[in-house]
């Protein structure tokens, strides 16, 4: 379930249908609509170079420019983008009566995250999870709260695998309310918690993302939501090495995405000393060892690098 929905009909764009920009007059084709949530629809669109892109469209100018001004601050967050990287930025007029505001950013092509943990291993889980909690770190340091953070709107890039974010149309200022989000990943909906935008509440939506893997048709909620998620936790193997940091997650017990990070790195880190990771049937079930060294990589770049 959405907060909100996007009440206006959406501009009639088909597949062929030329948009031009009313003031940097740049042109793109359209090829296929891509989604649609709460501010507006996504297309895939063709550029002037003919290279591929998203445009993003809506009649709620003021959404459209927040959503801008979010791309732009994880731009300077980070020297690799954590969102798509923004390419244009105009309004579109349609029969002399409407206008929409819309944006054109660069196109990210992957795999869900559910996909490709089915396909490569759990053994990826600690990787990902790594990674994930970075870039939260970069956007919350730069005054911004993911909000609707879930696995629809994250993809895996391969060569190197590595999470992308494709949709921000929920980012909020740290300290307002949470302006958009879906039940599921929302802690205001399983009683844990406020939807006030900070830093907890990213992670409680982190712990969901992990979650909705190993439980594809999510589950609904019940008496005692607490102990509920909790059991959901220990019943997935693959997520018994960061159990304790999950569960810390969903009560809001981590300040920051930075320390929550430094505790899975940790974990990650004793278990490779301790010799736990196995292959096959070992104590967390790790499916491949070479694997589980692409994590032990990252842990020690993001230690010297972050």
């Amino acid at each position: 379930m959405i907060h909100q929905t996007w009440k206006k009909p959406n501009p009639y764009l088909v597949p062929g249908m030329q948009v031009r920009g009313k003031w940097n007059r740049n042109v793109y084709i359209i090829k296929r609509k891509l989604g649609e949530g709460a501010i507006g629809a996504v297309y895939l669109c063709e550029t002037g170079n003919g290279k591929q892109a998203a445009l993003k469209i809506s009649d709620k100018g003021s959404s459209i420019t927040t959503e801008v001004n979010v791309l732009k601050a994880m731009k300077k967050a980070q020297e690799k983008n954590l969102g798509p990287y923004l390419l244009d930025v105009d309004d579109l007029v349609m029969n002399q009566r409407e206008r929409y505001s819309f944006y054109v950013m660069e196109y990210i092509q992957g795999e869900t995250l559910p996909n490709f943990i089915k396909q490569n291993g759990s053994a990826w889980i600690g990787v990902f999870m790594l990674q994930l909690l970075d870039d939260l770190d970069k956007l919350h340091q730069s005054g911004w709260v993911f909000g609707d953070l879930k696995t629809e709107n994250l993809l895996i890039e391969k060569s190197p695998a590595r999470i992308r974010w494709i949709d921000v149309g929920g980012t909020t200022k740290v300290g307002r309310a949470i302006k958009e989000y879906t039940e599921f990943y929302d802690r205001g909906y399983w009683e844990v918690g406020s939807r006030r935008a900070e830093a907890s509440y990213d992670l409680f939506s982190f712990v969901m993302v992990f979650l909705n893997i190993y439980y594809p048709k999510r589950f609904e909620k019940k008496k005692n939501t607490r102990q509920q998620l909790f059991r959901k936790i220990d019943a997935v193997r693959a997520l018994q090495p960061y159990n304790d940091c999950l569960k810390k997650a969903v009560t809001g017990k981590y300040q920051s995405s930075a320390q929550m990070r430094r505790e899975i790195s940790t974990v990650i880190y004793k278990a490779q000393k301790d010799g736990e990771y196995t292959k096959g049937e070992g104590i967390y079930a790790v499916e491949s060892v070479g694997i589980f060294f692409v994590a032990i990589i990252y842990y020690l770049g993001s230690v010297f690098l972050f």
